[in-house]
């Protein structure tokens, strides 16, 4: 970035690094929302509902809740809903920008089926908001909101947390979502240096194509987040995938078209120190199978004493990657044209 600012109309950068002060803001939002959800039999299920960074905040809840949660735990990324929900089912309907059609239309027909909904994300005045306030559902705001809104992942899970605590399906978060903003605070900092880990990945990486690895749980949620910021962000190109599911299928992709892949693609592998026991040996196989046929292969290994600081620690990495690739290349992260025009049906070739 040669010492200037990088190019960024939407305060992407602002947005991405204040993930720990996400966290605290959105556990106190979240606490005075859910205040009136009161714990109480009757919930058989839950479904969640999200797209984007809603359907990132769905998928990380379900992993991280996957060891203490009494009830099946589902999400959907559209607005058709599965048989099984009716009267006994708790739906998270979740929409970081509060706008999301599919979402919405999730929750109104969860609504008429009279299933017990929870609204998060958006602003006042915003569809979701508009449509809680009618159906008389508690909702959670999230913030920050507008062009910035997919920035606050961090933003958007912890009420989920929250709401499943105070519907009694779990234990409380409250004092480790506050640890862990903390921890995060200072983690945020030594990222944020000259020469960081992310400005020296996205050194190395250059103008190769990601492809993120991690192992199920949240290290494979926190691939995909990597792949989607790269692609938002920086406006390239990137792939992820999980373990153990590459070992049964895609790592035999890779035994043709090393000219070309070692010239495109790096590998990313993302690691953390509460891997399955097999885990090791597998990602040890994904070195070996790829090695000639990788520019270069590269791991991250997450730092926390827990799953939710872990999974945040490499969400936060990858968010910064992606955005010093667009510094590197003078891309301004902001704005998503082709999004913006795909999803309002006006994108033409």
């Amino acid at each position: 970035m040669n010492g200037t600012a990088p190019l960024d109309t939407l305060g992407m950068w602002e947005a991405t690094a204040a993930l720990p002060e996400h966290l605290a803001g959105a556990r106190q939002a979240a606490d005075g929302a859910f205040a009136g959800l009161a714990a109480g039999g009757g919930v058989r299920s839950v479904a969640a509902f999200g797209l984007g960074t809603g359907g990132t905040a769905c998928a990380a809840v379900a992993a991280l809740t996957a060891s203490d949660l009494t009830v099946p735990f589902w999400a959907g990324r559209g607005s058709a809903l599965p048989a099984f929900v009716d009267t006994s089912t708790l739906v998270l309907a979740v929409t970081t920008s509060g706008d999301t059609e599919e979402t919405l239309t999730a929750a109104e027909k969860a609504i008429e089926r009279g299933a017990r909904v929870v609204a998060i994300g958006g602003e006042p005045g915003g569809a979701l908001a508009r449509l809680a306030d009618g159906a008389g559902l508690p909702w959670c705001p999230v913030v920050p909101g507008g062009g910035t809104a997919r920035a606050a992942l961090g933003a958007t899970t912890v009420p989920l947390l929250v709401a499943l605590s105070r519907a009694g399906l779990r234990p409380d978060s409250a004092e480790a979502i506050d640890a862990a903003a903390t921890v995060l605070a200072r983690r945020r900092d030594a990222l944020l240096t000259a020469g960081g880990l992310p400005a020296e990945l996205a050194r190395r990486l250059g103008r190769t194509i990601p492809l993120i690895y991690g192992s199920a749980g949240t290290a494979a949620v926190a691939a995909h987040w990597w792949k989607a910021q790269v692609n938002l962000n920086a406006k390239a190109p990137a792939f992820a995938a999980a373990l153990p599911d590459v070992t049964h299928d895609e790592l035999a992709g890779w035994g043709q078209g090393g000219d070309v892949t070692r010239q495109t693609m790096s590998l990313v592998l993302l690691r953390h120190a509460d891997e399955a026991p097999r885990t090791a040996g597998q990602f040890d196989a994904v070195r070996a199978a790829t090695d000639e046929v990788m520019a270069d292969i590269f791991e991250v290994r997450s730092e926390g004493d827990d799953d939710l600081v872990r999974f945040f620690d490499l969400t936060l990495v990858g968010s910064l990657v992606s955005l010093h690739l667009a510094a590197r290349e003078g891309v301004d992260p902001g704005p998503v044209p082709t999004l913006d025009e795909a999803q309002a049906g006006t994108l033409t070739l």
